[in-house]
């Protein structure tokens, strides 16, 4: 999108497109929130399946009193190395049902599966959290099952809500709405963290009550109150942003229209020549003064593999993998570092870390839109990955000091946040409906599922991988993995960004010949 318009593409939109972005971004707000419950009061968990040296002042069923009864782990290292072999399940089973649940949005009702993933979840957590605490259960299968239910059904979320934001907003400024848009894992962090922070001096029972009770009823909300598409709102889609085109249109075949790659103004000789109006979800004759709508068939959804060898979406699949190992270290460990590394109480760490959150907000929506501005993607994130290695650095050495510490968060959340956040959400819009689904557009909830179920392996098999280093080699190493990994994102996306550069080279070329 040229710079002229970063500004004026808002005023296109109605106020279902407000309703669909608020209800959306606030879903996703409200699962995070419920996630990051776990992250927050691992130390408080840690605690009740550890022996504990007050025993003698703690009131029944005490850390203790529970280890005696239960014999779950004999000291915190064995906890520690649980707790991020329960993270490990929980992101396996999140990642099979991404490659899942994105197929089946694209063949049921979004707002069906939606809400499934939201109620079905919030019951799962106030199970795992508040129910075996309240009755003294504590089981270690138990526990894995719980976690492995848990992680399919937030599967379903996250593919329904970037195709119902597909739905409605068109290619035109989509890095900076769904970069904006995609802080809502971010603020779900927040809202996590404070409610954590706010109730866990009653017990870490209640920061899963609280938030499971919260998700719950905004999965009812959704149910009764999102539209998926605009034709539920009873839009016609001219309402939509539209790009005008003309082409040559044959009337005895309903075949897909110009792509809005092609150059505006083309015009080819030949019978049935119309102007056209194109749309992102259909086509329109412009004759005179009358609009014929052209009905294209039924788009039909693609297969798995399809949607998988689909150009672009393996690298940045891959690439996605090593930076939401990153990510996700962040969301899973960083209250337990602040509390483990520099002694800090584990509500003032959890307070602490929503810096990094604050700086991904941010990244998102910068690095949105300038990829907007500069028309491309790749090369944008490129830089960002490279500041993001040099952020990490910085802050693996930061001292302890609330105030600097929290500087150097915000400032590696939004090098890591950032592209994280356009790659699952932008990006992964634009691979989904994208010239080569030949005029589909029923793909974009199967790419989604394919870019966040690789990425979500790619975290799973790094939360462990944390403990493991953690344990063995101690904080430091493991930042300096981070810092291994993160180049490694940049690796897989090479060819993306030297071929984009390459583009914006020539197409700076032209434009200094016609000057």
């Amino acid at each position: 999108m040229p710079p002229s318009s970063c500004c004026g593409y808002l005023s296109q939109y109605t106020h279902h497109h407000l309703a669909a972005f608020l209800l959306t971004f606030f879903s996703y707000v409200l699962l995070h929130a419920s996630r990051k419950t776990f992250s927050n009061v691992k130390v408080s968990i840690s605690a009740q399946w550890t022996p504990s040296v007050h025993n003698a002042s703690e009131p029944p069923f005490s850390p203790g009193e529970t280890w005696e009864d239960n014999r779950l782990f004999k000291d915190e290292e064995e906890a520690t190395l649980f707790l991020g072999a329960l993270d490990t399940i929980f992101l396996f089973s999140y990642a099979v049902g991404l490659y899942i649940s994105g197929v089946i949005g694209d063949r049921l009702n979004l707002r069906y599966v939606l809400c499934i993933g939201l109620c079905g979840s919030a019951v799962v957590e106030f199970v795992f959290g508040t129910l075996t605490e309240w009755l003294h259960v504590y089981n270690i299968y138990l526990y894995c099952g719980l976690w492995v239910l848990n992680g399919l059904l937030q599967s379903a979320v996250w593919p329904c809500v970037v195709a119902v934001m597909g739905n409605w907003f068109g290619k035109s400024g989509r890095g900076f709405i769904f970069g904006l848009w995609s802080a809502c894992a971010s603020v779900g962090n927040i809202l996590g963290a404070f409610l954590a922070s706010s109730v866990l001096k009653y017990g870490y029972e209640y920061a899963f009550l609280v938030t499971s009770v919260v998700q719950f009823a905004g999965g009812v909300v959704v149910f009764f109150g999102l539209l998926t598409s605009p034709k539920e709102a009873g839009l016609s889609l001219e309402e939509e942003p539209c790009v005008r085109r003309v082409d040559t249109v044959d009337t005895d075949s309903h075949r897909p229209l110009m792509s809005d790659e092609e150059e505006e103004g083309e015009e080819e000789e030949g019978e049935g020549e119309r102007e056209v109006e194109v749309c992102d979800g259909g086509y329109y004759s412009i004759q005179g003064q009358d609009e014929t709508p052209l009905h294209p068939p039924p788009p039909v959804p693609i297969g798995f593999c399809q949607a998988f060898c689909l150009p672009g979406v393996l690298p940045y699949s891959l690439s996605y993998a090593c930076l939401k190992l990153v990510n996700y270290s962040f969301f899973f460990w960083l209250p337990f570092y602040l509390s483990n590394n520099y002694g800090w109480k584990e509500a003032q760490a959890d307070r602490l870390s929503i810096w990094y959150d604050v700086g991904g907000i941010i990244g998102g929506t910068v690095v949105g839109l300038i990829s907007d501005c500069v028309g491309k993607r790749a090369p944008v994130l490129a830089v960002s990955l490279l500041l993001a290695m040099g952020s990490l650095v910085g802050y693996s050495h930061s001292p302890d000091d609330k105030v600097v510490n929290a500087v150097l968060l915000a400032i590696t959340g939004f090098f890591i946040g950032g592209p994280s956040s356009m790659i699952s959400s932008a990006i992964s819009a634009d691979l989904g409906r994208q010239d080569a689904l030949r005029g589909s557009s029923e793909a974009l909830a199967t790419v989604t599922g394919i870019i966040d179920g690789t990425g979500s392996l790619g975290a799973a098999g790094g939360q462990y991988l944390v403990s493991l280093i953690e344990s063995r080699l101690g904080w430091i190493s493991v930042f300096y993995f981070f810092i291994v990994m993160t180049g490694c994102s940049i690796v897989f996306i090479g060819p993306l960004i030297f071929k984009e550069l390459h583009a914006l080279w020539r197409d700076r070329r032209a434009v200094l010949r016609q000057l």
